[in-house]
Order: structure tokens, then sequence, then C-alpha cells
């Protein structure tokens, strides 16, 4: 009869909390015009984006990057934009940018009461479960992610029954519900060092099957998969690669460690998209071919201007759901708000946490 009071009034609890929208408040949404005051206010972005967003196109794009970072102060708002986030959003209104870790890391050592989560929604859960106290918000609930989506809580703690006594590692790419059932997380540049910190002969790399084979490749532990992939990387062949190489002669080709072994195995470089960027802004390459969701590759080129960079383009159809326009709507009506159960976030900041303490 306890439990059942108990669960009686989370629920209540639950109900009664107030809405995002309740608590700030709606605003009324600004008029977007390209006036002389909005083209000033922006010419510091466009000098950012002027080689990859043609000037005509600037008119119609500055108004709403204007209102945002305009809105965004009035609601002590921070906007964290993953690298996969178009040129217009990565430069012109994201103030933290990088991996999904890295950006949910950063906002919390920010003092803004409110996280705009420009990326998909396991990332939105990884910013709330590191910053319990913050409101996340998310431009459209619908931005998932197919590997995210390839497993559930249930399929690891089955995983676990069937295998007691094997670690279970989680890439970063998964739920809070999959998060709070491992053992510890990874990202795609730490993957081996975890792997290999248990000092055991097997472990579980869950659930990119890609990311698991190559980590594989590096070290005697045997690294057990599970069946998900990324829609994106997954896609890439490594003859696409050979015959780029014909096309395009002298080409550097870089690969992100999600894509299938034989893919890593023909390019120049494999890493995570922040040593991508880092090995293009330090090398300097002539030519280069990001092997990777190709948004990546013009927020790189407005940095790296003397670079030719050759677009095998996969786009990821849940990223390009995060717009400026929804931005600015979540911005003025407060909507779309992440949670995540509170027992489920205790359970998933471990795993988290237990691989930021991780000693290099």
């Amino acid at each position: 009869m306890t439990t059942t009071h108990a669960l009686v009034d989370q629920d209540r609890l639950a109900v009664s909390a107030p809405s995002a929208a309740d608590k700030f408040g709606r605003l009324e949404r600004p008029e977007l015009s390209y006036t002389p005051e909005v083209a000033e206010a922006t010419k510091g972005v466009y000098e950012k984006v002027k080689h990859i967003i043609p000037a005509i196109e600037w008119p119609a794009l500055a108004p709403t990057i204007h209102a945002i970072n305009t809105l965004k102060k009035q609601r002590n708002a921070v906007i964290l934009a993953h690298n996969y986030m178009t040129p217009d959003i990565f430069h012109g209104v994201a103030d933290i940018v990088g991996d999904s870790l890295q950006l949910a890391i950063e906002a919390t050592r920010t003092d803004a009461e409110v996280i705009i989560q420009c990326g998909v929604h396991f990332m939105a859960e990884t910013s709330k479960i590191l910053s319990p106290d913050k409101t996340v918000l998310i431009p459209d609930m619908r931005a998932g992610c197919s590997l995210a989506e390839s497993i559930t809580g249930a399929d690891v703690r089955a995983l676990r029954a069937r295998n007691p006594g094997i670690p279970i590692i989680t890439y970063v790419n998964t739920s809070a519900d999959v998060k709070a059932e491992c053992d510890i997380c990874c990202t795609s540049s730490n993957a081996l060092q975890v792997v290999e910190s248990f000092g055991v002969d097997r472990v579980f790399l869950i659930p990119d099957k890609y990311l698991a084979a190559n980590v594989g490749n590096k070290t005697d532990v045997e690294v057990l998969v599970w069946d998900g992939a990324c829609e994106v990387h997954e896609r890439f062949t490594a003859q696409e690669l050979r015959d780029y190489r014909k096309i395009e002669p002298g080409v550097k080709i870089i690969a992100h460690p999600e894509c299938p072994p034989e893919v890593v195995a023909e390019a120049d470089f494999a890493g995570s998209t922040a040593h991508m960027i880092d090995w293009v802004k330090t090398k300097q390459p002539e030519k280069v071919m990001m092997i990777t969701e190709c948004s990546m590759a013009d927020n790189v080129a407005s940095e790296t201007p003397g670079v030719d960079y050759i677009r095998p383009c996969n786009l990821c159809p849940h990223m390009k759901r995060i717009t400026l326009s929804k931005i600015l709507d979540t911005l003025v009506e407060m909507k779309d708000e992440v949670v995540v159960d509170p027992v489920i976030a205790e359970k998933a900041r471990i795993a988290v946490e237990r691989m930021i303490n991780l000693k290099s």
C-alpha cells in the first residue's frame, strides 16, 4: 500500500509540473525583415559563411538569425549545435558546437537556464542527464536516430541476462534508457580506451556494429556487437572511395568509425568528428573528402578556405529536421521540452560520468 501511494504522489507531481511555456511565458513572434539594422548586426556572421552561402541567399536567412540571437539573450538560453547542423545554424546562432557529448559537457558550465539542443533526441536527453536543473528544448521532437532506435533498455537487460559477467559498453548515441542499463558509455574517439579499461577478454560494445568492428580490429579484446548502424555512414562503400580516388587524384579521404571496416581501411585517416576536423585544420590538404554527414564539410570549409572539399554528401534526414525557423519557434513558444525520468537519469549519469572520469 505504501508503494502504491508513493507512485500516485509521483504521478501527481509529474502532472502538475509546469511546462517550459508556463514557466517562461510566450513571446510575440518577431517580424522578419532584412533591414539595414539586421544587415549590420549579422555582418560578422556572414563573413564566416560567405564561402558556402551565396550572397543572394543571405537576406532570407539574416532576419531569422538576428531574431534568434536576440531572443536567446532574453530567454537566458544557450544554443548547442552538433557538427552535422547546417552552416546557417552552426555559424549563425550556435553558442557551443561540437559532438554530442562535448556539447552536453560544455552546457553544464554555462549559467544559462535553457538549453536549445540542435541535434537529435538522444543528444537532448544527454544534456538533460548532465544538466538536470536546466530546461532542455529540442526544435523538433521527431529528430531521431536510426542507431539510437536500434536498441532499447529492455534489449540491454535481455543481453545481460544471456551473457552474465560480460561488461556492456554503450556508445553515447543511445537513449537514456539504454545508458541506464549499461556499465559505461564511450565516444567514437575513446571507445578503444574504454574497451581496454576493463582488463577482461570480452566486452559488448553496443549498438553500432561498425564502430565495434573497427575498435575490435585494434585490440586483443574480443568485442561483441549489436546489429545497429547509422543510416548515413553505413551507405558508404569501399568501392565508392576507390572510384573517387580515380576521379580526384591526390584527394585525402578521412572517414568516421561508424563506417564499415572496409571503408575505414580505404581511408587515409579515421576518427571522430572532432578528430576529423582537427586533422583537416592541421594537415591543410589540397583536396579532402570527409566520409560522414556532409554538412560537417560545409562547416569546416568556412574555417579552411584554402582546402578543396570533395563532397560525397550523405545527409542525415533526422538532423535536417532542425531548421532556423524551428529554432525561432522554440524560443518564442518554449515548446518541445525534453524530460528524462529521474531514476533513469541517475543511472544513465553514472555510466556517462564513469567515462568522463576514466584516466587517460
